[in-house]
């Protein structure tokens, strides 16, 4: 099946789940014409396809319940319930059962995108070795969230870096378009009971935000509290594309199991509700985009990190002696080869996108 009709066909199947914003679609679909980065974010359904026929030796590993769209964009912070700043994956949109070797192969892919892209500068296969130890003394730790207000202090000043301004944060947010018609009652009723108080008067915008999520309903609630900005998010969930690239009919919605599960300061405003995800969206509280870091910036201590982050995900629903146990068992250099071999299928599909003029095929 060639990309344009494996977009149809999942679009199709989303379609029948939540309310897709065709205009966005749209825009997602020029979007993937870009660079092969945004083509990987946007495509995790094509992932999910590739993976097993193309590393079937991986999809015999060990399985956890997974982050599924990890790549290099997939982190950020927030604040926990004590106040401090936290750093670790922002999304789980896509969690599912899956190998544990998915999300390493995924997050090595999206470094080496991100290398040729130029958004890094270090070489692959540093990147995979970066990866790979992180999650090793992640396993060997028993896992440990990262928080930033005693430790860690490269990677505090790497994810604070875009907290100098926060002014322009609240300017791109009260610039966003209010939502004319009707909100989902759903929705409505998820951003309401996330405010700090009932009955407060908020506007309700429409925001373009992500690649993977795309096309989807998003709502943000902005008002005014005690003389500041506040916001809050709801975003319409589905269960993840490995579920109709696995044939399924329908299947559970993972978000809410995969952070109460994960070895994790959890974000008290970060909650599924029914089938949106509804979060606080703040300066310190968003996802991290590599164009926001800092020039000077440790990236294969950032790299590390994110490994070690994905070890924290995995032990929610594995021991620490099984993953060490199901690494110890692949082939020595299995990362950066799994990582040419997916990064060669999407390079594939990105140049038919591209020829195809960046439509699905009905």
């Amino acid at each position: 099946m060639r990309i344009g009709k494996a977009t149809a066909r999942y679009e199709a199947w989303l379609g029948g789940r939540l309310t897709l914003v065709a205009p966005d679609l749209r825009l997602k679909h020029r979007r993937m014409r870009q660079d092969r980065f945004a083509f990987l974010r946007a495509t995790y359904y094509r992932w999910a396809q590739h993976f097993p026929e193309l590393c079937p030796d991986l999809e015999r590993a060990r399985r956890v319940l997974a982050v599924g769209d990890l790549h290099v964009e997939n982190f950020g912070t927030w604040r926990d319930a004590e106040g401090r700043l936290i750093w670790g994956v922002n999304d789980f949109d896509e969690a599912w059962r899956l190998p544990f070797t998915h999300d390493l192969v995924r997050l090595a892919t999206s470094a080496n995108l991100a290398i040729a892209e130029g958004h890094l500068a270090i070489g692959a296969a540093a990147a995979a070795d970066a990866i790979l130890d992180g999650y090793r003394a992640g396993l060997e730790a028993g896992g440990r969230p990262f928080v930033l207000a005693e430790a860690h202090e490269p990677l505090r000043s790497m994810a604070a870096h875009r907290l100098h301004e926060p002014g322009r944060f609240w300017q791109k947010l009260d610039a966003l378009p209010t939502v004319r018609g009707r909100v989902p009652a759903g929705a409505r009723r998820a951003l309401e009971r996330m405010m700090p108080e009932r009955d407060l008067a908020a506007r309700v915008a429409h925001r373009i935000a992500g690649l993977g999520s795309l096309g989807r309903q998003r709502f943000v609630a902005i008002a005014d509290w005690h003389g500041g900005s506040i916001a809050r998010e709801a975003k319409a969930l589905a269960p993840s594309a490995c579920c109709w690239a696995e044939g399924r009919g329908a299947g559970k919605i993972r978000y809410q199991e995969i952070l109460e599960r994960a070895v994790r300061c959890r974000d008290p405003f970060v909650r599924l509700q029914k089938k949106w995800i509804v979060r606080r969206l703040a300066p310190d509280c968003s996802r991290i985009e590599l164009a926001a870091l800092p020039r000077e910036r440790d990236e294969l201590r950032l790299l590390h990190a994110m490994g070690w982050e994905t070890a924290n995900v995995h032990l929610g629903s594995a021991s620490r002696g099984d993953l060490a146990a199901g690494l110890r068992a692949l082939r020595r250099g299995w990362l950066p080869r799994a990582a040419r071999v997916m990064d060669d299928a999407l390079a594939e599909d990105w140049r038919d996108w591209r020829r195809s003029g960046g439509r699905p095929v009905r």
